[in-house]
């Protein structure tokens, strides 16, 4: 056998179908479109999803989920990876620089998952309550980071408040 002598079976090869050839074909007149209406028409379809002018399918649905908009931007940090981070004093240049969070991470959180058996301190990084604790036994500490101030609006607000 050789690729220049293969053929398909017997049957297998049918002619194109060509429609709107005359009445012997069967496809002529209409050419399988019937008769009137917007889909019998060139150039007449319509969107996907389109129901008549009633209200689609996919829009009578409820919406479902959620797409966090600071997903990108914030990272959780577990106690396990800050175990094996080579830096006593954490702060989130330190996270990047041992890659411990992505690059474009601006705020980061200690989780309290895994365990944390060495000194750290940990410098404008958030930590919940329970990952707080945990670093504090260890001996280490934690920095807050400063609260952002109030915006103006609501600081001259309370002000003429207390003026009153």
């Amino acid at each position: 056998m050789r690729l220049n002598g293969l053929k398909p079976a017997p049957g297998a090869r049918q002619a194109r179908h060509r429609v709107g050839r005359g009445i012997g074909s069967g496809w002529g007149k209409t050419a399988g479109l019937g008769h009137k209406g917007q889909k019998a028409r060139a150039g007449g379809f319509h969107k996907v999803g389109f129901e008549g002018g009633q209200m689609p399918l996919h829009r009578r649905l409820p919406k479902r989920g959620f797409k966090s908009l600071t997903r990108a931007t914030v990272a959780e940090v577990r106690l396990s990876e800050l175990q094996g981070m080579k830096a006593s004093d954490i702060d989130l240049a330190a996270l990047h620089a041992e890659r411990v969070v992505p690059r474009q991470t601006l705020r980061a959180k200690v989780i309290l998952s895994g365990e944390l058996k060495r000194k750290i301190v940990l410098k404008g990084v958030k930590a919940t309550k329970g990952a707080r604790a945990a670093i504090e036994a260890a001996g280490g500490t934690c920095e807050e980071p400063a609260a952002a101030p109030p915006p103006a609006k609501k600081l001259a607000a309370k002000e003429k408040k207390a003026k009153e």
